[in-house]
């Protein structure tokens, strides 16, 4: 009898204990984990690359750049500085005319300035220059072998002798024959009557990317000096500005700006070559020799390397070891000095 009470005390108890724990496992609802949704990472945005390029400048367009470039023969007498547009223009060459005074031959493409002057006369070398990169060429006067080529129709162009007060208009604020401008319009006017095309760009210079300009090398060359002669009224100077990475110019210790906007020229690449001068005529009318290469120096963001210029298809770039040398993205002043006395006896280069 004892042992039946036991056993059912027995089974009582763990049918209890079964009933807790049934109970304490259904306690609660049970809280359903949320899924981990993995998130791919972002990719970096890709940079937009431009579908085109400018020739002289390398620097690139959404739109298209095929348009025919304007050279422009600028003058660089101390009573017409500062000049108006140069600070617009792709490439500056600057080359000794008559006596001590350099001229300009400004040539605009990727941009185009409102008003461009003083215009000064040709001279067959720049026409030369002007032909090679397919240029519309704008002058005021000729030298003898000069107005023979313009003559010849060998260059489109349009000359201040022929459209004085109309085209090309003078300043009353200087005398001439330091006074004659000419707008980008009228340039345009004046192709249009012409009937001058103004398609078609000039070849591509060769040019580094924007990353490859960073690892350029070279001498330090912060500072050059180009000394003319010594009364010193063409001598330049270009300091590079390690802030922006690009050159301010000097014309004496005066930099170079816009007459108008008073902006100053900045450039990237500083381009200095030799060549042959010879006198043709009393009036110290010269021959120079841009086709057969020669001795130069290049400066690119405060670097200096002495290279060779090569005229290539009417065009004067650098080259080194027979491979030409790629310009730094932007603006280029070339200056051209004579064999005699030298490049090293005109050009001084300091850090």
């Amino acid at each position: 009898m004892k042992m039946k009470k036991w056993a059912f005390f027995m089974i009582a108890f763990l049918l209890l204990l079964s009933g807790c724990s049934e109970k304490e496992q259904v306690k609660g609802p049970v809280k359903k984990e949320k899924p981990v949704t993995q998130t791919e990472p972002k990719q970096p945005e890709e940079q937009q690359v431009n579908p085109y390029f400018y020739p002289l400048t390398g620097v690139g367009s959404k739109v298209d750049t095929d348009t025919r470039a304007v050279a422009v023969m600028v003058n660089n007498h101390p009573k017409a500085r500062p000049q108006s547009g140069l600070t617009k223009a792709d490439i500056v060459y600057e080359i000794l005319a008559e006596g001590d005074i350099t001229r300009f031959l400004a040539v605009f493409q990727s941009e185009k300035p409102a008003n461009i002057g003083p215009v000064r006369s040709a001279r067959d070398y720049y026409i030369y220059l002007a032909k090679g990169l397919n240029a519309l060429y704008i002058a005021h006067g000729y030298s003898p072998e000069a107005k023979e080529i313009l003559n010849g129709n060998y260059i489109d162009n349009l000359n201040g002798m022929v459209y004085d007060g109309t085209l090309f208009k003078r300043s009353k604020t200087r005398r001439a024959p330091h006074n004659s401008y000419i707008t980008y319009q009228n340039i345009l006017k004046g192709a249009k009557q012409k009937k001058y095309s103004m398609e078609k760009g000039p070849t591509p210079f060769k040019f580094f990317t924007k990353e490859e300009s960073k690892n350029i090398t070279g001498a330090d060359a912060s500072t050059v000096k180009i000394t003319y002669s010594k009364g010193g009224i063409s001598n330049s100077m270009f300091k590079f500005d390690a802030a922006t990475g690009k050159y301010k110019r000097f014309s004496g210790d005066a930099q170079t700006v816009d007459l108008d906007s008073k902006d100053p020229v900045l450039l990237d690449n500083i381009f200095i070559i030799e060549a042959k001068h010879q006198f043709i005529d009393s009036y110290g009318r010269r021959d120079i020799d841009l086709k057969s290469g020669g001795k130069a120096y290049l400066l690119q963001k405060g670097k200096v390397n002495q290279v060779e210029w090569k005229n290539k298809s009417g065009e004067l770039v650098p080259v080194k070891d027979g491979v030409e040398v790629p310009l730094v993205q932007g603006k280029t002043w070339v200056n051209v000095v004579p064999t005699k006395p030298g490049l090293e006896n005109i050009v001084t280069l300091t850090k």
